[in-house]
């Protein structure tokens, strides 16, 4: 490598870099690190609708779950179902 100019030897450090990150990604995948976003025939039961920041430290959630709605807030600490079972409204 002494023979190459600046210019070749940060491409191939930089190609090496690139290399790593993708076995590191790869291995990852591998060993369950990382989790594909759908499960079973591609179809998501779960979603966050929208969410509300109310302070620095609660947060309102409204999740769809097999097309149920359900409200939840959010704290530091703590968790609190405040409504469940809400209709999905027809659009």
């Amino acid at each position: 490598m002494t023979d190459l100019p600046a210019a070749g030897s940060y491409l191939m450090a930089l190609l090496f870099v690139l290399a790593l990150i993708g076995v590191a990604a790869l291995a990852a995948k591998r060993f369950g690190f990382v989790r594909a976003a759908t499960s079973g025939g591609g179809k998501r039961r779960i979603a966050v609708i929208d969410t509300l920041a109310i302070d620095g430290k609660r947060r309102l959630l409204l999740i769809r779950r097999d097309g149920v709605e359900h409200l939840v807030l959010l704290g530091a600490t703590s968790e609190t179902v405040i409504e469940a079972g809400i209709g999905v409204p027809q659009s």
